[in-house]
């Protein structure tokens, strides 16, 4: 998962591969609370791990749930409906279908056992309105307490003491705000069923229909079977109770799949991108997806447990759309818009004004950076197709919204909306992805492929002991791009010859050997053919191989599409003594540090010492000068700045002021 302030994505020019997708979210909470409920235990398998999923977990740990691992599998073992805990105080986040079921959950069991909990999250949650939950719980007699704004959370249910809910009147709740209510209702009351039926009643027009449908679907896996007269009058049978089903698989998101079923309606060309974890058997509303996918002119095909999705019309369908019934997943095509031929108006999503964010607002600001024209409305979005010549490079603000990261991520595909365009797209707070689908950006890089020669690179040359590549390693870190170590090729190759019984001198057998180096990089390991060399690669007497090893040109060649090779989305740090000059001539910065030999020795002589090893000052400055003369003398690629490098001198430099200095430099390269 990238953790960085911001990712930015190079211009995408086609898609194909295989996703296999993480779990889904709405049913993975259903889940884990159903579970939390249930007698027995149930063996959960494929469940999410995401932010949402992980503040229910903790939840119920609180609440006195046992959780055990195995494997793929968790292993929850529930309370059986009977209060094990009677005061706690839960941090939900931003989980929606965490803190509305644990709201009615624990607000009907604190008043029949007698308990008091207090339910927060982050600000964003703490705006979003929880008011006919809260009215129809008051109905039913739970007490509920507002800790902030009434109508909103934080709340507490419970005071502590027992009450008699009223439940031989039906429980009215709202349904045009938000189908979780209704969820949350539905899971909590079958815990009052003892003595007679109890009924809910929906007023007014109840929205995201298909959510509610998973609900009951959940419901009857842990025995309560609900009768219904439409989506206005629920009756959950006298005598309900939670019963583990034993083992229950989650199956992927179909709202996540929507990223992907769209990513090949756009640039699958050639060879479909397939969809692993949900198909056309899901029993997850946004499934339908596909339909006003293939109505904008995807090629759907599928099965269970599976789709396979290929551009079919180009430009795709404009197309009007009530989206009453995919909400979420709604968004995906917000963005697919702006490759149609005509106007896209998606309808009758007033809900997403109350998600994570204002997604109306926020969906129409972001596109419109892009260039786009939008029009907005209470309960409306239409979006405009830009033409070729009119998109622009971006910068997009997220909202802390996983969904807005995710769809908007798709506008990187611009080279294909028309000849000349390639843009790149910044997508801010890429973590915010966690809260559904954390290796998102990785499963996408996976997939597509970039435009020529745009994935950026950037170059740190320099003397030995400068201090490359503690800067390179730090600006791969803050820029989440993949980081080349030159020099740990060649160190490596001087170990592998040293291993192999190689004169140093035998250009030939050494060029033989680089060219097959078994060299894998894992975090801050380095692996040769298998064996751990992360230590004796940073050694004195390595380098000082590998400064006589990089002389030679044939070995230089070997490595050099080895070193290429490293270039892959979402870009690249490479440090060494020739990346600006050769091997990365067109890199959109190099920077070349100059520290003075004396100061590059004092650092090296301070690093040793802290290590153990001995070493003497003047030792190590006439083993720093020999190896500046050798790098910079020899024929091919002396260690020299390119001419368009700019210099760095950071003798007086902490590496955090380099990596300032140099992160300044490479944002005023950038177009947004």
């Amino acid at each position: 998962m990238y953790s960085t302030a911001f990712l930015d994505l190079p211009p995408l020019a086609s898609a194909a591969g295989t996703v296999r997708l993480p779990g889904s979210k709405s049913i993975s909470n259903r889940v884990l609370l159903l579970a939390g409920l249930a007698e027995g235990t149930t063996d959960v398998r494929d469940l999410l791990d995401s932010d949402d999923t992980r503040v229910m977990l903790a939840a119920l740990e609180a609440l006195g749930c046992t959780l055990q691992r195995n494997g793929a599998s968790l292993l929850v073992t529930g309370i059986g409906s009977q209060l094990r805990t009677r005061e706690a105080k839960l941090f939900l986040g931003n989980a929606g279908t965490a803190m509305r079921p644990l709201t009615a959950a624990l607000a009907v069991l604190a008043a029949t056992q007698g308990g008091a909990f207090e339910l927060s999250g982050v600000p964003r949650m703490h705006e979003r309105p929880i008011w006919d939950l809260v009215d129809a719980l008051r109905q039913l007699g739970c007490p509920v307490a507002d800790l902030g704004q009434p109508g909103y959370p934080p709340l507490r249910v419970g005071d502590g003491a027992m009450h008699a809910l009223r439940t031989g009147a039906p429980i009215r709740v709202r349904g045009d705000v938000s189908s979780q209510f209704l969820t949350a209702l539905l899971l909590a009351l079958p815990l009052v069923t003892a003595d007679a039926p109890v009924t809910i009643e929906v007023d007014g027009e109840l929205i995201s229909k298909p959510y509610v449908d998973i609900t009951l679907r959940l419901l009857a896996r842990f025995g309560i079977d609900v009768r219904r007269d439409g989506y206005q009058r629920f009756v959950l049978p006298q005598g309900s109770a939670y019963r583990t089903p034993g083992r229950i698989h989650v199956e992927g998101d179909a709202s996540s799949a929507s990223y992907f079923v769209a990513l090949g309606a756009i640039a699958a060309i050639d060879k479909p991108v397939r969809i692993e974890g949900v198909g056309l058997d899901s029993i997850q509303g946004d499934i339908r997806f596909i339909d006003a996918a293939q109505a904008m002119g995807a090629l759907v095909s599928g099965g269970d447990g599976w789709l396979e999705v290929k551009r079919g019309a180009w430009p795709l369908k404009g197309i009007a759309l009530n989206c009453n019934h995919i909400p979420d997943a709604a968004m995906t095509l917000a963005v697919m818009a702006l490759y149609a031929d005509g106007p896209t108006r998606l309808t009758d999503i007033a809900s997403w004004r109350v998600k994570e964010t204002d997604r109306i607002a926020a969906m129409a600001t972001e596109l419109r950076k892009l260039g786009a024209t939008v029009e907005e409305g209470a309960d409306f979005i239409e979006v405009q197709p830009l033409p070729a010549g009119a998109w622009r490079a971006a910068s997009i603000h997220t909202y802390d919204d996983h969904r807005m990261a995710m769809c908007l991520s798709l506008a990187a595909l611009n080279p294909l909306a028309g000849d000349g365009q390639a843009v790149p797209v910044r997508i801010e707070d890429p973590r915010c992805v966690a809260k559904t689908f954390p290796d998102y950006f990785e499963a996408l890089f996976d997939l597509v492929q970039p435009l020529d020669g745009s994935v950026p690179v950037l170059t740190v040359d320099g003397p030995t002991a400068s201090g490359k590549g503690t800067l390179a390693s730090e600006l791969a870190a803050k820029l989440g791009y993949h980081l080349l170590d030159s020099g740990a090729l060649y160190r490596a190759t001087a170990l592998a010859a040293q291993d192999a019984g190689i004169s140093l001198e035998d250009e030939a057998s050494l060029a033989r050997m680089a060219a097959q180096l078994d060299l894998r990089f894992e975090g801050h390991r380095v692996l040769l053919g298998g064996r751990d060399i992360t230590d004796p690669l940073r050694l004195e007497s390595t380098g000082g191989m590998a400064s006589r090893v990089s002389v030679h040109p044939a070995v230089r060649q070997a490595l050099f599409q080895l070193q290429l090779s490293f270039r892959r989305l979402p870009g690249l740090v490479a440090d060494g003594r020739d990346m600006g000059t050769v091997v990365f001539p067109a890199a959109e910065l190099k920077v070349f540090l100059t520290a003075s030999v004396e100061q590059r020795a004092s650092r090296r002589l301070k690093q040793l010492l802290a290590k153990g090893v001995a070493a003497t000052l003047d030792g190590l400055l006439a083993d720093l000068r020999a190896r500046d003369e050798r790098d910079m003398l020899r024929s091919v690629a002396p260690c020299k700045p390119a001419e368009d490098a700019v210099l760095l001198d950071n003798s007086a430099l902490s590496i955090d002021a380099s990596v300032e200095q140099v992160l300044g430099w490479w944002q005023a390269r950038r177009p947004f």
